[in-house]
């Protein structure tokens, strides 16, 4: 049994900072505790605006807290996430998140990541995988 807060994480390598300075994550299950998935808590900043890919991932997200404006970039339709809102990237869509406030989300990825992912260029997590 793991038990872990985020308390826990902040200011470990579990506790992400984007190199473009539009999110912080805390990564609390990863690929090392080998379950088949890793949960995170994410918040990206207000006023900011993300684009990302996974290519190699699905993720679901639920905001438990702010207000976003979530752009499908393949077919350009928007979508306003608040509180209680779920989202599924489910075949891999390009999008861009624009936070009004603050916006806090719950993240699961299949495959897990690591904790050392940042977006690359096309907004893209690498593949990268635990040793052993």
């Amino acid at each position: 049994m793991i038990v872990r807060s985020l308390q826990d994480i902040e200011g470990t390598d579990r506790h992400v900072k984007a190199r473009s300075g539009t999110w912080e994550s805390k990564r609390i299950v990863l690929a090392k505790e080998r379950v088949g998935f890793s949960l995170h808590e994410t918040v990206l900043y207000a006023g900011t605006e993300t684009s990302m890919w996974y290519a190699n991932h699905i993720e679901a997200v639920l905001c438990v807290e702010g207000e976003a404006e979530l752009t499908d970039d393949e077919t350009g339709e928007k979508h306003w996430i608040s509180p209680g809102t779920m989202y599924l990237l489910d075949g891999h869509e390009r999008h861009t998140l624009r936070p009004k406030t603050d916006f806090r989300c719950v993240c699961v990825f299949n495959p897990p990541v690591t904790g050392r992912e940042d977006h690359d260029e096309n907004g893209v997590y690498p593949l990268l995988t635990e040793e052993g």
